[in-house]
């Protein structure tokens, strides 16, 4: 049991797990059975929501179907329930993302006007091409023998199973709790993706010890600057390097175009995503492990930010690295480590960030020289313009600290200019 110190602010953490499942031909067969019929169960809960004006009221909907759900797909009466609840995500999933891309269209006037878009711009029920199956904690599944083994039930019976889980012991150490896990299969082989959430001490900032600023790029992953004036560059060659590798393999398959080149693009593609993950979670481990509890991560907000070539000197090679590297991952990798670790991020403007000289505050784009990785000022002051960069987001982070909510830096123009 953990116990709460006096003052001690709190805050809940959740990330999910990923237990693989070892399954005799038997027991696949059920899982095939219920997920299967959970997914049409979720088809018709999702008919039902399009032709009714979007009723995501769970009362509603669970009084209305729940009968059908039971007799005509033969789920149990959790299973019925929380294919419902499943349906209502995914419509509030879809809901949020129509609001946050509305409709955008030049008047004749040739400015731009924009509609926002809701569930009525869909032509069509969202469709749940998936099998899978969402199962409640102690309900549709528990772990059972000190935790060795998996128990979950189907739509005949209640079935045993062993999981690989190196490193699953520690969520069952009391600390974390268990939500509801979905059941899903891929490439033949089955998964339980399981939230697991946990109370963790909050990030205060006036107990602040550590404030880095983290300019993210493909010559240097991450170039870091605390508050001591200490640098520190994660090259990205060997990175780079490898990623021209996937990429030459993936523009031969793409070219076959053959229906076993396209099984092996998307063999392939899963391999590098799995690759890319795991450098960010090395470079994000890292950099919690090294300055720990009560540190400030300042980021730049990239949202919106144009990489195109008219806007930066780089090779076709690089621009495509830089549109595809996972920055948002690293994020989100660094934003949940530093949160089990009473830290925390913050994302600040990019406005200026490479532009401006740290000693003098002068900001002039001409004084960044990409190809040489330079930036000189007139005032003498000079560095390499990827620590630069790190350099003025960190300042960002102590005005933040300061009180300033949205800092950000700002250029004055002159009557001469």
């Amino acid at each position: 049991m953990h116990f709460r110190k006096a003052g001690e602010i709190v805050s809940n953490l959740t990330k999910t797990i990923k237990l693989r499942i070892h399954v005799t031909p038997e027991q696949e067969t059920l899982f095939r059975q219920m997920t299967e019929q959970y997914r049409q169960a979720c088809n018709f809960v999702s008919k039902y929501i399009f032709d009714n004006q979007f009723d995501l009221a769970y009362a509603n909907l669970n009084r209305i179907l729940y009968s059908d759900l039971r007799g005509q797909f033969s789920l149990k009466s959790q299973l019925a329930q929380s294919s419902i609840k499943t349906t209502i995500a995914r419509y509030k999933t879809v809901k949020q993302q129509l609001f946050q891309n509305p409709y955008k269209y030049k008047d004749e006037d040739g400015k731009w006007k924009y509609i926002t878009k809701t569930l009525e711009w869909l032509w069509k029920p969202i469709l749940f091409s998936r099998p899978q199956a969402d199962l409640v904690r102690n309900r549709d599944y528990s772990f059972i023998d000190n935790g060795q083994i998996l128990s979950i039930n189907t739509l005949n019976r209640r079935i045993k199973c062993t999981f690989e889980g190196k490193h699953f012991a520690e969520y069952l150490n009391g600390f974390w709790s268990l939500g509801t896990a979905k059941l899903v299969e891929l490439k033949g082989l089955w998964y339980l993706h399981i939230p697991v959430t946990k109370t963790v001490e909050d990030f205060q900032k006036e107990n602040v010890r550590h404030v880095i600023g983290l300019d993210r790029g493909l010559r240097f992953l991450t170039v870091s600057y605390d508050e001591q004036g200490k640098t520190e560059f994660v090259s990205g060659k060997k990175i780079a390097t490898k990623r021209h590798k996937f990429q030459e393999v993936r523009k031969q398959l793409q070219s076959k175009g053959t229906k076993s080149a396209k099984r092996r693009l998307k063999a392939f593609s899963g391999r590098e995503n799995r690759w890319m993950s795991d450098v960010n979670h090395q470079i994000s481990k890292t950099l919690v492990e090294k300055y720990g509890k009560d540190t400030l991560f300042v980021l730049e907000d990239l949202t919106g930010v144009s990489f195109e070539e008219s806007n930066l000197s780089r090779t076709a090679k690089q621009n495509y690295d830089l549109r595809s590297w996972s920055f948002y991952q690293l994020e989100q990798f660094l934003t949940y480590k530093a949160h089990e670790n009473r830290s925390e991020v913050l994302k600040v403007s990019a406005k200026y960030t490479s532009q401006r000289c740290p000693k003098c505050g002068t900001i002039h784009k001409e004084n960044r020289d990409h190809h040489k990785h330079l930036y000189s000022c007139q005032c003498g002051y000079k560095s390499n313009d990827d620590r630069i960069g790190a350099m003025n987001i960190q300042l960002l982070g102590t005005m933040w600290i300061s009180g300033d909510n949205h800092p950000r830096y700002e250029r004055i123009t002159t009557a001469s200019e």
